[in-house]
C-alpha cells in the first residue's frame, strides 16, 4: 500500500528534512512540497492526496486555518516544535503530531499510524459498496458489484468473473440478471453479460475485457453503443 502525500512547511530546511524521510520510506509516495498553507489549498485541486506532513506556524494562513478551508481532507500528520499544539491538533483529528526534530523512529511509527488508518477507511468503503451474495461451492460468497467483469453462461450454471476469481453459480442468466443494478451491465450475447465499466473496446463481433474477446451479438452492437453512450 502506497500512500500519496504533501509536504508543507515555510522553512526549507525543515521542509527539505521530512523530505529526506518520505522518500526513504518505501510506503509513502510525493506528490508535492509546499512552502505555505495558500500554496496548498491550490494545489491540493489538482491532486489526489492521503496524506499531508503539515506545518503549523505559517506565514498568512496557519496550518490549522488551513484545514479550516479545505473541503476534502486527507489524513493530517502534524509536525512542528511546539507542543502545546498537540491538543488542539488532535481536535482536527490529526493521525499523529510529530515534534520538531523528527527522528526516523518516531516518523516511521506515526506513517505505520497513518497507513493502518487508510486500511481502515478502505475497509469500511468496501463494506457499505453495493454488494450481491451468491453461493458457490455450497458457500455463501459476497461478490462486490464493482469487481464483477463479466457474467458466462454454463447450462444450469453462471459463471462470474471477478478482478480476483471466478465463482460458479447455481442460476440462470435470467435470474441473475434481474440481481444486478439497472444501467451498469448489459448481456450482450445470450451467453454473455458484462459490467460495462470495464469494457475496454468493442467492434462488430467482440467486446474486449482485459484482453480477454466476449462475442457481441449483432443486434446487441447498437444497444451496446447506446448504453456506453449514457454511461459517459
Amino acid at each position: 500500500m502506497i500512500l500519496n502525500c504533501v509536504v508543507v512547511d515555510d522553512s526549507a530546511i525543515q521542509r527539505l528534512a521530512i523530505i529526506k524521510l518520505v522518500e526513504n520510506h518505501p510506503s509513502l509516495n510525493l506528490i508535492a512540497e509546499y512552502s505555505s498553507a495558500l500554496e496548498t489549498k491550490n494545489g491540493l485541486n489538482t491532486h489526489q492526496i492521503d496524506l499531508i506532513f503539515l506545518d503549523i506556524e505559517m506565514p498568512v494562513l496557519n496550518g490549522f486555518e488551513l484545514l479550516d478551508v479545505l473541503n476534502n481532507k486527507p489524513q493530517i500528520i502534524f509536525v512542528t516544535g511546539k507542543t502545546e499544539y498537540a491538543f488542539k491538533a488532535f481536535n482536527y483529528d490529526a493521525t499523529d503530531f510529530l515534534q520538531k526534530p523528527i527522528t526516523k523512529e518516531r516518523f516511521n511509527t506515526s506513517v505505520d499510524k497513518a497507513l493502518e488508518q487508510h486500511k481502515l477507511t478502505i475497509a469500511f468503503n468496501e463494506e457499505d459498496a453495493e454488494h450481491i451474495f451468491v453461493k458457490s461451492n455450497l458457500k455463501k460468497r459476497k461478490v462486490y458489484i464493482k469487481s464483477i467483469k463479466w457474467i458466462e453462461a454454463l447450462g444450469d450454471y453462471i459463471k462470474l468473473i471477478t478482478e480476483d476469481s471466478s465463482l460458479v453459480v447455481l442460476s440462470t442468466m435470467k435470474a441473475f440478471e434481474k440481481e444486478l443494478p439497472e444501467g451498469k451491465f448489459l448481456r450482450i450475447h445470450k451467453s454473455y453479460i458484462v459490467n460495462l465499466d470495464k469494457i475496454d473496446k468493442f467492434n462488430s463481433k467482440n467486446v474486449e475485457i482485459d484482453n480477454n474477446q466476449i462475442p457481441l451479438s449483432r443486434n446487441k452492437k447498437t444497444l451496446l453503443a447506446e448504453a456506453l453512450s449514457n454511461m459517459s
